[in-house]
């Protein structure tokens, strides 16, 4: 009997009312470079008309549909327990990638013995100048941030160790993840992919960023109307950000970092209270400290204690690169002004 040969990459692509952006994701997979892959899509409850749209134009693809609205992390696992890859590309349907996006992020991760993900480079969809995210670090004040957001798309070119990749267009590693387990269902959406990789590196995995693996990104598309924030996303963010911590740092490490932490939620906290959404940020803690008891933690190992050490460095690490990135930032717009009231004084001038 003839054994039947799986693909070495599953693409999974979990989709809520996608019909606006689900054909072009689609079509950018059509003539890669790279084929050895079988493309899964999780429907999770929609109710526009984007599941007619992929029985109707691809029906080549597995497509498994969801009756209600259960999550992102809820239909990425499905999909991830019905694929037969040996790597996991994961895709968020408002995304769309270059040719050799798929043969780039293989590549990467097949390189690196201890690599559990690599992210890619996400564009702007709207921006083709500017970066929307080169891998995401997370830091001791509890905060979750992307690398090179808002920085011109031809930098960040560098392959780079990194906190955690996006899972809106990252590959993994499925023996991985049958050793550490699936994204945290009690998370829904947010964060669940910083809370994987931190687990993956408390397991002694790294997670990698792969600058060759370029794609355009829309941007909360799903659930924020393609807004930064909404009331939904501020609060389950806020409410996961405790979720994370609360799961993966052993109770010395939490001691440890609890100061920093409770200052960085302090921080957000006016923030969002500036933006409109300081009731739902607040809401978001207090469910996540309420709540806390049913996500599982990640048992403590003394063989993981090198790990922890490991992570405590990244956190730091991370923490100083968000600060470059705040001093940089402040320089230009000071410069920006500075060239402007030139300008004004030259016109004046004349």
């Amino acid at each position: 009997m003839k054994k039947e040969k799986h693909p070495l990459v599953s693409v999974v692509i979990p989709n809520y009312n996608g019909e606006a952006f689900i054909e072009n994701c689609l079509d950018s997979l059509r003539g890669q470079t790279f084929n050895d892959f079988e493309i899964v899509v999780v429907d999770d409850g929609s109710t526009d008309s984007s599941v007619e749209i992929i029985r109707k134009h691809y029906p080549d693809i597995c497509l498994f549909i969801n009756e209600n609205n259960s999550g992102f992390d809820a239909s990425v696992n499905r999909g991830i327990k019905n694929s037969r890859g040996d790597y996991l590309l994961l895709l968020n349907n408002d995304v769309v990638v270059e040719a050799d996006f798929v043969e780039a992020l293989t590549k990467a991760i097949s390189a690196r013995e201890k690599a559990f993900s690599v992210s890619s480079k996400m564009i702007r969809y709207y921006e083709r100048d500017t970066l929307d995210d080169a891998g995401d670090m997370f830091h001791i004040l509890g905060w979750a941030f992307k690398r090179g957001d808002g920085y011109p798309a031809d930098t960040h070119n560098v392959p780079c160790r990194i906190f955690s990749t996006c899972a809106g267009a990252g590959i993994y590693k499925k023996s991985v993840l049958d050793e550490i387990g699936l994204f945290d269902e009690a998370f829904f959406a947010y964060m669940e992919d910083v809370d994987l990789a931190y687990r993956a590196m408390i397991y002694g995995y790294e997670n990698w960023y792969e600058p060759k693996a370029v794609c355009y990104h829309i941007g909360s598309a799903t659930t924020a109307e393609g807004n930064k924030y909404s009331e939904f996303k501020v609060k389950i963010s806020a409410r996961n950000n405790i979720y994370t911590v609360y799961k993966n740092m052993p109770p010395l490490q939490l001691a440890c970092n609890m100061p920093f932490l409770l200052l960085g939620f302090g921080i957000k906290v006016v923030y969002f209270a500036r933006k409109g959404y300081g009731k739902a940020y607040l809401s978001g803690l207090k469910e996540g400290v309420l709540e806390r008891k049913k996500i599982e933690r990640v048992k403590f190992k003394k063989s993981n204690t090198r790990n922890y050490f490991k992570i405590e460095k990244m956190m730091l690490s991370g923490l100083a690169l968000q600060l470059a990135y705040k001093s940089l930032n402040a320089a230009k717009k000071k410069k920006r002004r500075k060239n402007k009231k030139e300008r004004r004084q030259l016109t004046l001038v004349k």
